[in-house]
């Protein structure tokens, strides 16, 4: 079961409207690609932890709407999810070198791990982070990314809807990380 938009108020809601019709005219991606979609710490309680921060959709959920819309758009999806930050690394160096690009929530580690960040700089691919709520609007320890900084682009606010973001943008939005030659 789906959850439904939150309708959108104020001045912002016309530049979300313009975003989101950038994205659904976004041309489609050709080849064989594939996404890594990494969830970090606790993400697998989704649906349980604290609904009125991340919303009712289970990770699972999450991960199906994500994959649905891969399918239309001739996308393979590897989704990993683990509470361990020496799980993800080690996924992200096996897996991301023969990856298209990466969507990742880091959970927690977000704030201090600078090792998932280095494994981010060293598998160089495009990169998106995500987080459901807006990071910026929460306690102060929350709104420093250090896994941030080696993304293309941060998603924070936009609920689950934030992952079919990531997954559109991967193949529509410049890259603004200077990447090695």
């Amino acid at each position: 079961m789906q959850e439904p938009a939150v309708p959108r108020r104020g001045p912002s809601a016309r530049l979300v409207d313009e975003i989101e019709e950038q994205l659904e005219t976004a041309p489609v991606p050709q080849g064989d690609l594939k996404v890594l979609l990494i969830n970090g710490p606790n993400l697998n309680l989704l649906g349980r932890r604290q609904p009125e921060i991340y919303g009712s959709m289970t990770l699972a959920q999450i991960e199906e709407q994500v994959r649905r819309r891969a399918v239309e758009m001739e996308v393979e999806v590897r989704c990993f999810q683990s509470n361990n930050e020496g799980e993800i690394i080690d996924f992200l160096q096996a897996e991301g070198p023969s990856a298209t690009g990466v969507i990742i929530n880091p959970g927690a580690l977000t704030h201090y791990s600078l090792a998932l960040r280095d494994a981010l700089e060293a598998i160089d691919r495009p990169t998106i982070e995500v987080h459901i709520s807006n990071i910026h609007q929460r306690e102060e320890f929350r709104r420093r990314s250090v896994t941030g900084e080696m993304a293309d682009a941060v998603i924070a606010g936009f609920g689950w809807q934030g992952y079919l973001i990531a997954l559109e943008a991967l193949f529509s939005v410049p890259v603004t990380r200077k990447r090695r030659q």
